[in-house]
Order: C-alpha cells, then sequence, then structure tokens
C-alpha cells in the first residue's frame, strides 16, 4: 500500500513546530515517523507530500529560522493586488482582491511573526483585526503607524482585546529595552514632531520593535507602507500575491522612485507558488539588504 501523502494540514502542523528551531527532526502528532529534518538554512522533507504541502513548506520556513545574534530583525512584506496592479479601486475598495487561498495565506505570515504592522490609511479604511482566524496559531502583536492618531477609537485594533496592540504615535522616542506586549493597547510615543511633513523612518520603527523583543516583523500594508520599507532596503521578503482581476484604474501596488534604466530595477530572488486562488510571487530581497 503506497504511503499517504502529506497534506497542507500536516505541513502546516510542521510549520509552526519549526518556528525559532533548527537542527531538528520534527514528527507529526499521531506518527513516531519523522516527517521533516531541520538542518541550519536546509531542511528535508523525509515523508512524500502532495504539491500544495511541499509548497507550503518551501514558502513559510525560511520565515521560521532562528535569527542570528547579529541580526536585529527579519522583515517581510506583502501585496495583494489585481493582474493591473492594483491594490484597490479608486474609491479605496479593496476588501478582498484576493480570494479565500490568499487571505489564508495572509493569516499564516501573521501566524509566524511576532509582529504585524500597518499604516493608519489601511488601519482606517479596512478596520482589520490583524489575527490568525483563517489558520492555527499565535496572533503577532499588532503595531499601527499613526502619527497623527487618524485611526478612530473604536476600530478593532484598539477595541476587540485579540491581540496586544502597539500604537505608534508622534513623539520623541526614550530608547531601552522594554517588555514584551502580552495584552492591551499602548501607545508608544516615537514619530517625531506632530505637525513634520517628513515621512516616518521604517529603520526608526525597527527599532523600537526590537526594544519590545518583536523582531519577526511582518509588513502588511497598505502599499505606501510596503513600499517604504522596501525603498529604504530593510525587506528580506516580500510575497505579492497577484487575483486573476483586472480594475483598469485605482490605487497602485508600489509607489517607488522613478528609474531611468532597467539596469536600476529590483531583481530579487523569486520563486512562483500557486495558491489556487491566487498566484504568489515569493521575493526573496535578503541578499541586496544592506548589513546592519
Amino acid at each position: 500500500m503506497a504511503a499517504r501523502l502529506l497534506d497542507t494540514d500536516s505541513a502546516w502542523h510542521l510549520v509552526l513546530e519549526a518556528v525559532n528551531r533548527t537542527n531538528v527532526t520534527l514528527s507529526l502528532p499521531d506518527q513516531t515517523t519523522p516527517a521533516l529534518e531541520l538542518n541550519g538554512t536546509h531542511w528535508r522533507l523525509l515523508q512524500p507530500a502532495t504539491e500544495a504541502a511541499d509548497n507550503l513548506l518551501r514558502v513559510f520556513l525560511p520565515l521560521c529560522r532562528p535569527l542570528p545574534g547579529t541580526s536585529p530583525c527579519r522583515v517581510v512584506g506583502q501585496l495583494g493586488q489585481s493582474l493591473d496592479g492594483r491594490i484597490a479601486t479608486v474609491t479605496g475598495a479593496s476588501r478582498f482582491i484576493n480570494g479565500e487561498d490568499g487571505i489564508t495565506h495572509l493569516h499564516r505570515i501573521r501566524a509566524v511573526s511576532d509582529a504585524v504592522i500597518v499604516g493608519a490609511g489601511t488601519a482606517t479604511e479596512d478596520n482589520p483585526r490583524l489575527t490568525v482566524r483563517k489558520t492555527s496559531g499565535s496572533n503577532p502583536v499588532r503595531v499601527v503607524i499613526d502619527r497623527h492618531r487618524r485611526v478612530p477609537d473604536d476600530h478593532h485594533l484598539f477595541t476587540d482585546g485579540a491581540a496586544p496592540t502597539l500604537r505608534l504615535v508622534a513623539g520623541e522616542y526614550q530608547a531601552c529595552p522594554r517588555a514584551h506586549p502580552v495584552e492591551g493597547l499602548l501607545e508608544v510615543p516615537c514619530l517625531g514632531d506632530e505637525h513634520a511633513d517628513t515621512p516616518v523612518s521604517p529603520a526608526a520603527i525597527l527599532r523600537v520593535l526590537a526594544d519590545f523583543g518583536l523582531r519577526k516583523v511582518f509588513v502588511e500594508g497598505g502599499g505606501l507602507t510596503v513600499s517604504a520599507f522596501l525603498n529604504a532596503g530593510l525587506l528580506d521578503r516580500l510575497h505579492v500575491m497577484v487575483a486573476p482581476m483586472i480594475i483598469g484604474s485605482g490605487r497602485p501596488a508600489f509607489s517607488l522612485p522613478e528609474i531611468d534604466l532597467l539596469s536600476d530595477a529590483l531583481r530579487p530572488r523569486a520563486q512562483l507558488v500557486n495558491l489556487g486562488s491566487d498566484m504568489l510571487f515569493d521575493l526573496d530581497f535578503s541578499e541586496q539588504r544592506p548589513p546592519n
């Protein structure tokens, strides 16, 4: 009798078991036979698996590796867009461009992250929860970049109690190690002058999160926020989920400086994965990120 193929549910269990671990062999709860071997930056599947399960492991195991002591953080960005590169209509409607499989993928990234970041515009318009409702795992700490306190106080992030939330607001930051957030809402003055028109520094945000012990950071949106981290050279990985949809007009996914030559274009290593409802471009910028 042929061995039963490891499915996506089993693969996801192995992913969660692999978080912050290396040089170990992992088994499934109902089995004694080893299923996955982790060795440094490499991994080896020890049981036959479906294509979808193998894809899930290829995408998520790199996000689970322990961070070297010399690395302050690992940053993953995400954009969900249409075929013509739009993340919303001209009126801001964006729920939901991606299908159910894309949304599940999004929740899985949250589950392997310490913190998930959104900008004030996305938080205001989408009123997100930023939890792992579509999968298993732990909710990350939710982080809102809200210099001017634009996000309404009655939004989910501030009221549902589902996960701790950091609201980054205007003010001078006093750097020091801080306790890992475990519940409630905490305002963190760290974004400088309230009346300043200069962009918020992505590097400064990462330094604040590092003080809270939040080192695996997921920049979920919106397009301006993800583009700011990408333009600063601070993304290790970027997941672009493309939905089979043509909007025709609306907000572009990326907002980056103009270039004159294609030789100046960003060319990360890439793998393409069919999620079912969406196509994932898993882009690896780690070799292009400047040393810390």
